[in-house]
C-alpha cells in the first residue's frame, strides 16, 4: 500500500492507495470517529458492490452505519441532490465534530463534500473513492461542488477531507468506459507537468487500463502525489499553480454543457478531448509543435478515449461552445484564463486568449475529419 500525504498544516491528511482498503475501512476511519455510529452516502451502483463489506467492517468494530443510497449519475450533483443529503444528515443529528463518509465516484465525493462544508457551517468528511477518476483527482484537494443550469461546478466550496482511502480493488467492478474516463485524468498529470510520466504511460497505459496491480498502483500513486504537491502549494487556486490542474477542463466543460452533462460524454472523456483541443490550439498559435500535439492525440486515441470533436455529432458551432465558456468559474474580470502547452509536460496559464479565436478554432475542429 502506498500512502501519499497532502501537506496543508493543521488540515493535512493522508491518501492510502492499495487493494482491500474498503473491506478494512473501519480500521482506518475509526480513529477519526467520536461516536459509535457513522453516516455513509453512496449510490445504488456502488452500494451493490461495497455496502456489505463496508458495513461488515464497521460492525466488527462495534460501529453502527446509517446509509443514504442515491440514484447514480451526474444528475445527483444538483440543488435537489444537495438538499436531500443535507436534510438526511440533519435528520440524523450529525454534529460539527462528526465525520460523514462519501463512498463512490466523483459525483458522490463532490456532493457529500459540499454538504459537509455547509452543514452547521462545516463538519468533517472522509473520502472512499471507488472510480479511477475520483481516486486520482476529485477525492484529493478539497474542491467540492454541484452543477447548475448555468454550468458545471459553479456552486461549491473548498473543504478538505480528513482521510482518503483509494481501494484499487474497487476499480475491477467498473465498466471499461469508466476506467478509460478515469485514465484521462492520469494522462493529464503527464501532459501538464511530467514528461517522464507521460512517456511511461505511453508504454504502460494499456496495463493501467487493464488493471494490472503494479502498473495501476504506480499510476494512481504518481497522479495523487502530483496533485498533492500542487494543492499544497496553491490550495485555493489563488495563484496559477493549481490552475494547471484544469488542463483540458475549459474545453471539456463546454462540451459537457452542450451534451447536457449526460452519459453521452463522461467527464473524463470530456477532459481527454479537452486536452487534445488544448494541445492543437497551442500548436495553432505557435506555442508547441504539431508533432507534440499529435502525440497527445495519439495517447488519447490509444486509451480508447474520444480525440475528435467532430465524432460527437454536435448540432452547434464554435461560437456556441465558446459561449458556454463564459460561465466558467475561472472567469476573472471578464477574462477567461486558458491552460495551454509549450510542450508535453509544460503547461501554463494564458490570460490573453481571445474567445473569438477559440470559437473559430472550434469551428475548424467541428468540420474536421
Amino acid at each position: 500500500m502506498a500512502v501519499v500525504p497532502v501537506e496543508l498544516g493543521g488540515r493535512s491528511y493522508d491518501v492510502h492507495i492499495g487493494p482491500g482498503l474498503l473491506a478494512d475501512a473501519a480500521a482506518h476511519c475509526a480513529p477519526l470517529l467520536r461516536k459509535r455510529a457513522v453516516s455513509i452516502v453512496t449510490d445504488a451502483n456502488v452500494a451493490g458492490h461495497w455496502r456489505e463489506p463496508v458495513e461488515r467492517s464497521f460492525a466488527a468494530r462495534g460501529i453502527a452505519t446509517r446509509w443514504l443510497v442515491l440514484d447514480p449519475g451526474e444528475s445527483a450533483k444538483s440543488w435537489q441532490g444537495l438538499a436531500t443529503v443535507v436534510d438526511w444528515l440533519l435528520a440524523g443529528q450529525v454534529e460539527r465534530g462528526d465525520h460523514v463518509v462519501a463512498l463512490g465516484g466523483g459525483v458522490i465525493g463532490d456532493l457529500v463534500g459540499f454538504a459537509a462544508a455547509i452543514l452547521k457551517r462545516g463538519c468533517h468528511f472522509i473520502q472512499l473513492p471507488t472510480s479511477l477518476l475520483a481516486q486520482v483527482d476529485s477525492s484529493v484537494g478539497g474542491k467540492t461542488a454541484i452543477n447548475t443550469g448555468a454550468g458545471k461546478n459553479l456552486v461549491g466550496a473548498f473543504h478538505q477531507p480528513s482521510l482518503v482511502l483509494a481501494d484499487l480493488s474497487a476499480l475491477a467492478t467498473l465498466p471499461g468506459r469508466q476506467v478509460r474516463a478515469g485514465y484521462a485524468e492520469v494522462l493529464k498529470y503527464g501532459v501538464l507537468g511530467d514528461r517522464a510520466f507521460f512517456d511511461w504511460l505511453a508504454d504502460n497505459g494499456p496495463r493501467v487500463i487493464a488493471g494490472e496491480s503494479e502498473a495501476l498502483e504506480h499510476a494512481v500513486a504518481t497522479s495523487v502525489a502530483a496533485k498533492a504537491r500542487i494543492v499544497a502549494e496553491d490550495e485555493r487556486e489563488t495563484a496559477d499553480r493549481r490552475a494547471l490542474l484544469n488542463l483540458g477542463h475549459t474545453f471539456g466543460h463546454a462540451l459537457e454543457a452542450e451534451t447536457g452533462f449526460s452519459d453521452r460524454l463522461l467527464h473524463g472523456e470530456a477532459v481527454a478531448l479537452g486536452m487534445v483541443l488544448a494541445a492543437r490550439y497551442s500548436a495553432r498559435i505557435g506555442l508547441m509543435s504539431a508533432d507534440e500535439a499529435a502525440r497527445v492525440t495519439a495517447a488519447v486515441d490509444a486509451a480508447g478515449l474520444p480525440g475528435e470533436i467532430a465524432a460527437l455529432g454536435l448540432d452547434c458551432d464554435g461560437q456556441r461552445l465558446a459561449d458556454h465558456m463564459l460561465h466558467d468559474k475561472k472567469m476573472d474580470a471578464g477574462t477567461l484564463p486558458f491552460i495551454l502547452l509549450k510542450g508535453i509536460g509544460a503547461a501554463f496559464v494564458d490570460r490573453d486568449v481571445a474567445l473569438a479565436d477559440v470559437a473559430a478554432f472550434l469551428d475548424e475542429q467541428l468540420r474536421a475529419h
